[in-house]
């Protein structure tokens, strides 16, 4: 099962160039962005897109999941291996292929852009890019289970996650958001919230800027603080082991899934079944 299941991660060398040109992409506009007051939009800009559309793309494996998803039932119902099995193999046939994806890619971006020197920094930003990756995969897996077709799967996920997007703290600030549904409890629930966390406070924590006027330093703190309004009580650690936590949820929605819909499936069929004695008793009843 692991075998075929890295068999249709090497289909997926397509996704990898297209991820290593977006990551291009990325370092050839934000180039040396430097410590201007200027860069401190770019560099956030920079981190959202990462955040956001890199993970977004992970949405393009669905219909091969889906795939698997048949297979697993037919090998399911011969008893090859059952659900558990099939989710552990999964997210250890699936751990390499998004490595990959955060490091190459993530490396070309974050080094070229000339983002937050330091390994440590960039190990962060590539943990917290897997962590998401792996999150929107495993989201994708709960839809699949409970939305089999292509289309509507695809739909449903990108609906999702269009959600959190709006929800996640960026294209509108949290102090901003509408209080009913998009700050409470969309806002808390969007994993995008902790991945622009995680990914600023790595980024502007101990940086100084140029202030706006010209005159003195930002410290980045104050940036994270007042610019971004991000909450400052907890360390971006805490953000990281959140995603890492919604990455196990997901994985767990799935498989609860499953095992309830290997229970329900046959008492539905065993409903939905009419006994053909019984339907001819019924008609000759009827006759009489």
């Amino acid at each position: 099962m692991v075998f075929k299941q890295h068999v249709s991660n090497l289909r997926q060398q397509t996704s990898t160039v297209i991820y290593v040109g977006l990551g291009y992409g990325l370092a050839s506009i934000y180039h040396d962005l430097g410590s201007s007051y200027g860069s401190i939009q770019a560099r956030g800009s920079l981190l959202m897109f990462v955040s956001t559309f890199l993970t977004f793309m992970a949405i393009g494996g669905f219909p091969s999941f889906v795939e698997e998803m048949k297979v697993f039932e037919r090998e399911r119902l011969n008893g090859h291996y059952g659900a558990t099995s099939f989710v552990i193999g999964n997210t250890f046939s699936a751990t390499p292929f998004l490595l990959l994806i955060s490091l190459i890619p993530g490396a070309i971006a974050y080094y070229i852009s000339g983002l937050h020197k330091g390994y440590e920094h960039f190990l962060y930003f590539a943990s917290t890019l897997f962590a998401c990756l792996f999150l929107v995969e495993s989201m994708m897996m709960a839809v699949a289970s409970i939305v089999p077709n292509f289309l509507m799967g695809i739909i449903t996920g990108s609906g999702i996650q269009g959600l959190m997007v709006l929800g996640g703290g960026f294209f509108r600030l949290p102090d901003d958001l509408p209080k009913p549904f998009w700050r409470y409890p969309l806002h808390y629930v969007a994993f995008h919230r902790y991945a622009y966390q995680g990914l600023f406070k790595n980024e502007f924590e101990g940086l100084k800027f140029s202030n706006y006027q010209g005159n003195g330093l930002i410290k980045g703190e104050e940036i994270l603080r007042d610019f971004w309004q991000m909450e400052m009580v907890y360390s971006k650690w805490v953000d990281l082991a959140i995603l890492l936590g919604m990455v196990v949820f997901y994985r767990l929605l799935f498989l609860a899934i499953i095992k309830t819909t290997e229970t329900i499936k046959p008492l539905i069929s065993r409903l939905l079944s009419v006994n053909p004695r019984q339907t001819f008793q019924v008609m000759e009843n009827s006759q009489c």
